[in-house]
Parts: structure tokens; sequence; C-alpha cells
């Protein structure tokens, strides 16, 4: 297992390298005060002002700084050095309080202090997690009495195709052999030259796992959604259906996302 999330950290590594100059993320609007959050996670966690709030997986913290903006007492947490390098030149060069942390999630209690009153996690975390139990107890962990929680990830049933050919081509239930992807440069944000070849290793989790996790670890359910679209671009054949919602041209009627906010 070690031997998987390292090589996933090196991924993440080159990713974190060149995604800053990708026009998925457009850092220049960024910079000029564009908020990079989108309406699910907007919508479910409202006013944010004066909360402190705990972003897993943030990747280079648009995110992060994005609630900090929004005036929450913001920290993030990624397992790469280099994305968490380039959100504290970010915090620093916007002039922002945020704070960064470098771990990976499922070894984090003990390196951080404190509870929270939001925890936040979006858009393309489960799949690098080849266990849920841990990631699900430091949730609850961080999470004060009466805090929220909300998750905003890509549906497990839309996570089962290929996106080029419209075909079942992955497993809808949780296998302990991650799936192994030969990555040759580039990733979902756009090809990168200078890339170098690396192996990426997931792994699936069904709704109820990850559902039941989460319960298992002491938290109540309050809302779960599902949602008919992506907000982000991002996939092979997506057309945008009305401003911000794109949808796979081969996946009709195919869930796209799902959100769950939770209670500690």
């Amino acid at each position: 297992m070690e031997k998987y999330l390292k090589e996933n950290q090196k991924l993440w590594d080159e990713w974190a390298s060149f995604h800053p100059e990708t026009e998925m993320y457009d850092i220049q609007s960024f910079l000029e005060g564009k908020n990079s959050l989108m309406p699910p996670e907007l919508e479910a966690l409202g006013d944010v002002r004066g909360k402190r709030l705990l972003h897993l997986q943030c990747h280079f913290g648009q995110d992060t700084l994005s609630w900090a903006r929004m005036g929450a007492e913001a920290t993030g947490v990624d397992f790469s050095e280099k994305a968490i390098e380039t959100a504290r030149m970010l915090n620093s060069q916007l002039g922002l309080n945020a704070r960064f942390l470098q771990s990976d999630i499922l070894d984090l209690k003990g390196k951080l202090e404190g509870q929270f009153d939001i925890i936040f996690t979006s858009y393309g975390v489960i799949t690098w997690l080849p266990t849920l139990r841990p990631w699900a107890e430091a949730i609850r962990h961080y999470l004060r009495a009466g805090g929220s929680f909300f998750i905003v990830e890509f549906h497990p049933v839309f996570m089962l195709f290929d996106m080029e050919t419209g075909k079942t081509a992955y497993p809808y239930f949780f296998e302990e052999d991650p799936i192994e992807t030969e990555i040759n440069g580039g990733s979902y944000a756009g090809n990168y030259e200078g890339g170098s070849s690396h192996k990426e290793y997931t792994w699936q989790h069904t709704l109820s796992d990850i559902t039941m996790a989460l319960l298992n670890a002491g938290l109540v359910l309050e809302e779960f959604r599902e949602y008919d679209y992506s907000p982000y671009n991002c996939w092979p054949n997506m057309e945008e259906k009305a401003p911000g919602k794109f949808r796979s041209k081969l996946l009709p009627g195919v869930p796209h996302l799902f959100s769950l906010k939770m209670r500690g």
C-alpha cells in the first residue's frame, strides 16, 4: 500500500507543478478575485464568516483560499509537498491568513490541533483513498460537536464508465487491489509537454461504503443529493447544457455528482 501511495504522491507533485498554468484552474482570474468554489458547496455551507474550516485534499489551495476570502478561518491539507508550497505562496501573494499542512489524510490525527466548525472536501478525492475508515474517523476527530461536514464528489456510478467510449470499464464495488493506470504526461486539467510517465493507483468506493463509513464514525446524515451534471469540463465528450453545467453526451441520465452534508 505504501508503494501505491508514494507513486500517487509523485504524480500529484508533478500535477501541482503545472496545474496553476492551465486554463481549467484559471489562476489569473483567481488572483483578480474570482471565487473558485462551485454552487453545490456554496449553497450547502452558506455564510462561513468567522468559522473554522478544514479543507481536506486541498491540492494547491484555490478553494481553501476562496473560503478564506469569504471570511472563514481556513486550513488546507494535502499530501503533495509541491501543492502545499504553491498554496502557501498564493496565500502570501493574496495577503490572506489561511494555513496549509502537508499530510496524508489517513495519517492526519495528531498533526493538527483543535477542532473545526466545517470540514469540506470535493471533486476527485475519494478514489485516491485505499480505505475509508481512518478517513471518516479523522473527520469525526476534527469536527466539533454540531459542526458540518460536506463532501461533493463524482458519483460512483459515473466512475464506472470509460468516458471516451461510454462503456463500463471499472468495478462498482471496492476491491483491495487498486486500478492501475499509466499516465504519460498531462492530467485531467490538460496536456503538459514536460510531464513524465507515472502510474496512478485508485480505488472505487460505493455510495453505501462512503455513507456508512461516516455514519459508523459517529456523524449524522442531514442531506444527500445527486446531480445530473459536472461543474467541470474535465472529461471527454462533455457538453455544456446550461452555464457551468457539463453533461456527458455518451451517458444521458447517469448521475454525475453526489453530495452529503453531515453533522458532528
